[in-house]
């Protein structure tokens, strides 16, 4: 017989624990430039109407699920619809997506932990260094920053739910909320900072454009966790007197101002620094912001506050980033991690192990498709051009799929579980919910529009991605 399954120990430790899971690095660096670029405010805006109205009954529809069922989302597809129906399959790609953007996370995670670690033994000027960054990750130390973090994961991961990924939730949620209020304090204070406050945030709806709305409601759905299984696992670790719906706003509502709040950290520095600044000339792409840009702020700090007080703000900031890398790689893997244990009743420590080498071996394989290894360098083509075996994953699970995942849960929950039975389950720990507004836009929105809009991101996407021909 299997064990009996774990819950978290409380409500707020399920919203910590989610929200560090969406808390990840594109909210860091990602989306504020992202919004800079394309309207300010007038992005601001889209996004939060997208999360309100899309992403959150998308949300109660994983959360639900993963509750009822108290399984994976394998478990989950298969608990409501049976073991031979041909959803299982669709239980399957919301197992094996998670699986697959682990790799890609991993690989970036240790990236940061490198640039962290030179910031702290005094390296500031070396990552400053435009050509470091090539050097950097195809030299022999990112592997031993590899298994650095995998010890730090496993070590989350095999304590379980309270006492592993709560416990560190409640550590690293908090650490991070106060190193960034610390940055934006800090940033704001420097001359010109303001500057980049007013990019930032004043809208320019000249700029909003159908590639720049399509854009918001992508980084609002990625920003979330949806489509990747693991709001439906951490729904299966709730309680049922919990208030699910209540958390699912909740949730939602610490990821917008965790990003909002970066957003007040990333612009003013960068305008602070360099009053010339052209925020169309931002890259979007929180690797190149991360790892050639801000490195290259940092250092020009050392002109007002030397060089010592520069490699201390920049070791917090990475320090910042590694913490919300941590938490949503925990929540990641956390995924396959319960379908093994589930399906083939063996212990956590068996199913990480199983995980470090099927998941570790590809890992390894992307950490050398950067110039390592010419193969995986140069591995496939598509959409015009040759990608690396890195580009693979992400192109294919990251940027296609999880829309797909999104898309096979609205429909899976509305007409196969059926929208009175996802009621019934959403007002169980919040018995106001079945005669509220909420409800009904929730079940009409599922049914209706909400499956069209994810249909034709994922068709957009597929033809932009592979094919070079975007609709919009």
């Amino acid at each position: 017989m299997s064990a009996e399954r774990e819950h978290f120990s409380s409500r707020l430790g399920f919203i910590l624990a989610a929200a560090g899971s969406a808390v990840g690095i594109g909210n860091m660096v990602g989306f504020p430039v992202a919004a800079t670029k394309n309207g300010g405010g007038a992005f601001l805006l889209i996004y939060a109407i997208f999360v309100m109205f899309i992403c959150i009954p998308i949300m109660l529809a994983e959360m639900g699920l993963g509750r009822k069922t108290q399984a994976d989302p394998h478990g989950a597809y298969t608990g409501i619809a049976g073991s031979k129906s041909p959803w299982r399959f669709a239980g399957w790609l919301a197992v094996i997506t998670p699986f697959m953007i682990g790799v890609f996370y991993m690989v970036i995670t240790v990236w940061i932990l490198g640039y962290l670690l030179a910031t702290v033994t005094g390296n500031l000027s070396v990552i400053a260094n435009p050509e470091h960054f090539g050097v950097f990750i195809n030299s022999p130390t990112v592997f031993l920053y590899l298994i650095a973090v995998a010890a730090v994961i496993y070590a989350v991961l095999v304590m379980g739910v309270r006492r592993g990924i709560e416990r560190a939730a409640r550590v690293l949620m908090p650490a991070l909320l106060i190193m960034l209020l610390f940055m934006v304090v800090f940033v704001l204070n420097l001359d010109n900072a303001f500057a980049g406050v007013q990019f930032y945030l004043i809208p320019d709806f000249s700029k909003v454009t159908g590639s720049v709305v399509s854009g918001a409601l992508s980084q609002a759905f990625f920003s979330l966790s949806l489509g990747m299984g693991i709001l439906i696992t951490y729904g299966s670790y709730l309680r049922k007197h919990n208030d699910l719906v209540g958390s699912a706003k909740l949730v939602a509502i610490a990821d917008s101002l965790v990003a909002f709040t970066a957003g007040l950290m990333v612009l003013p520095a960068i305008f602070a620094i360099n009053p010339d600044t052209n925020p169309a000339e931002l890259s979007e792409s929180s690797v190149a912001m991360i790892f050639t840009f801000l490195p290259q702020i940092f250092l020009e700090l050392s002109n007002t506050l030397g060089y010592l007080g520069a490699s201390i703000i920049a070791t917090i900031f990475f320090t910042l980033v590694f913490f919300a890398a941590i938490t949503s790689l925990v929540s990641i893997i956390e995924v396959p991690t319960a379908t093994i244990v589930r399906k083939y009743n063996v212990s956590r420590q068996k199913a990480l192990a199983a995980l470090a080498l099927t998941m570790g071996t590809l890992t390894l394989i992307a950490t050398a498709s950067f110039g390592m290894l010419s193969f995986f360098t140069d591995f496939v083509s598509y959409g015009g051009s040759r990608h690396s075996f890195f580009d693979l994953i992400y192109d294919v699970f990251y940027d296609t799929v999880l829309p797909l995942n999104g898309l096979l849960i609205c429909l899976f929950v509305i007409w196969v579980w059926r929208r009175q039975n996802f009621d019934a389950e959403l007002s169980q720990g919040n018995e106001s919910y079945a005669q509220s507004f909420l409800k009904r836009y929730v079940d009409f929105s599922l049914k209706t529009f909400i499956p069209v809009i994810l249909a034709i991101i994922f068709f957009n996407t597929v033809l932009d991605i592979f094919f070079d021909k975007a609709l919009f």
